[in-house]
């Protein structure tokens, strides 16, 4: 298999993986001074560095590098490290970049109104293949939306049939009405998304919670909703929503501790993120 090409296959399937490159060699080493080798988002790998106990640990730190989305060098020097493997005692010493590849995320808006509308030009703009989602075709249109990825104009059970989510997918439901929103959520825990995002107050939030858990869904099935949407920045207008969205969003996307920290506490009826007040 040509590791190039499998780049290009994971990316299509919006799968994330790293790319580790042997950058510098110094005496013998166990393999080629230009081997490179793709570890996926499971841990399955195409071409090798030399293999052996340092090419598992290669393998361990790729993993790190896809969860983290920053590159990393590892550096083995061979004479120190001995027992690392028997087959890599070779005498030299060489240095591992690991660098991920990640596909732009996709991002589902459910809700193409004037909040929708706001948070598809801002996504768009920080990186995001968004996806507009809702009934009503007067507000979900290419003249709206002339760079969305897709448009999914169709009632609301059956555009999700449209949809498969990945890893790498965002979920934010910003739709008009609570019952979609209970819908959306209903559907969205379900799937593989990183991130599930839905718009309204804590009481409204706090109630569909409460309405899906009565249905028998468990509360560590929403470990990755954050509601309501957002960081805390006192927004009113729809643009000003739409960039606290963005800004949560990105934070997710990039591991930001310091900004995840202020998202909020865990409600103390299971694991949806209840924003803190102040």
């Amino acid at each position: 298999m040509d590791l190039y090409e499998e780049i290009v296959n994971l990316r299509q399937q919006g799968r994330t993986c790293a790319l580790a490159s042997i950058i510098n060699t110094a005496g013998s080493i166990p393999s080629s001074t230009t081997a490179k080798m793709l570890v996926r988002d499971d841990g399955s790998i195409v071409g090798t560095i030399g293999g052996g106990a340092g090419e598992l640990e290669v393998i361990g730190i790729a993993r790190e590098v896809i969860q983290k989305g920053k590159p990393q060098t590892i550096s083995f020097n061979l004479t120190k490290r001995p027992g690392i493997d028997a087959g890599m005692v070779c005498g030299g010493s060489l240095d591992v970049f690991v660098e991920p590849i990640i596909p732009n995320p996709t991002l589902y808006i459910f809700g193409a109104g004037h909040t929708g509308l706001a948070t598809y030009r801002i996504a768009r703009s920080a990186g995001f293949d968004v996806v507009m989602v809702d009934e009503r075709k007067a507000f979900a249109n290419r003249e709206r939306y002339p760079d969305a990825k897709d448009i999914v104009v169709a009632e609301l059970d059956q555009a999700t049939l449209q949809l498969a989510p990945t890893p790498a997918s965002f979920i934010v439901s910003l739709t008009p009405g609570h019952q979609t929103d209970m819908r959306v959520l209903r559907w969205a825990i379900g799937t593989k998304a990183c991130y599930i995002g839905m718009m309204g107050s804590k009481r409204k939030v706090t109630g569909i919670f409460q309405e899906l858990q009565k249905e028998g869904i468990p509360a560590e099935s929403f470990s990755n909703v954050h509601a309501p949407i957002g960081l805390n920045i006192g927004a009113d207008t729809p643009e000003e929503i739409a960039v606290s969205i963005v800004a949560e969003l990105i934070a997710c996307r990039r591991h930001c501790d310091t900004a995840i920290a202020h998202l909020g506490l865990p409600s103390t009826q299971g694991d949806v993120r209840l924003k803190k007040v102040g």
